[in-house]
């Protein structure tokens, strides 16, 4: 049976050794790259089941290489690595559809927590929930995008997609967000903050309301968590 294959594309080779050995020695298979342009051939030539990209790299910066990557392959899972705690730099990844991200230095246990869950949610999806159907708006789950009445789409990763989808399975009833990151994020959540929670229901908020600052599908519950509503007035 074929090892699971992670592609790693990053340029510092001690940070790039240090992943490869870690993933190596919990038994994936491991490709890697120095150079965005080299990783952005090798993802689209081979098949990696997950690719780990880091921001900053010669070649072709890693926002460049993701973007290709969604036109070119849109379900494949990406988690992008960066050294920067700003906040801007994590909205952009998972605005330009990363399914997570991971801010250096981490430890290892944190990052294959992640690399785990994203693999789960790419493996576990349901192939029976297709779209969903929300006022003059679908939630495309094949094709990961938003279609509007007017024919505009607007791509969604695919962990918004299933963070979408729990919500709405379970309409009017407050989701916490630590059952959020167990159910949607799954495996090993301790290390995972509760903010990326919030970033994501913000971003989705952007790409779901039609006013984002007074939200109608997925509302606040104040003490509780986050609600979501099928229907609207």
């Amino acid at each position: 049976m074929a090892r699971t294959l992670i592609l790693v594309i990053e340029d510092d080779a001690a940070i790039r050794r240090g992943l490869c050995d870690a993933l190596d020695f919990k038994g994936y298979a491991v490709e890697s790259c120095a150079r965005g342009d080299q990783g952005l051939e090798a993802a689209l030539a081979g098949s990696p089941d997950l690719v780990l990209l880091d921001v900053l790299l010669p070649g072709k910066d890693g926002f460049s290489v993701l973007r290709d990557l969604r036109n070119a392959r849109p379900r494949l899972p990406v988690i992008m690595l960066t050294a920067r705690g700003d906040e801007e730099d994590r909205v952009r990844g998972l605005e330009e559809g990363a399914d997570d991200y991971v801010v250096k230095p981490f430890s290892a246990t944190e990052l294959l927590a992640r690399v785990e869950a994203v693999l789960r949610r790419s493996a576990e999806r349901p192939t029976d929930v297709r779209s969903l159907v929300l006022g003059d708006r679908t939630v495309d789950f094949e094709r990961l995008e938003i279609v509007f009445g007017n024919g505009k789409t607007l791509r969604i990763s695919d962990l918004e997609g299933s963070i979408i989808r729990y919500l709405a399975v379970n309409p009017g009833r407050p989701i916490d967000r630590k059952e959020l990151l167990q159910h949607v994020w799954g495996g090993n959540t301790r290390e995972m903050e509760t903010r990326t929670v919030d970033m994501h229901i913000r971003r989705l908020r952007e790409k779901l309301e039609r006013d984002p600052t007074s939200p109608e599908r997925i509302t606040t519950v104040r003490n509780k968590g986050y609600m979501f509503t099928t229907s609207t007035s």
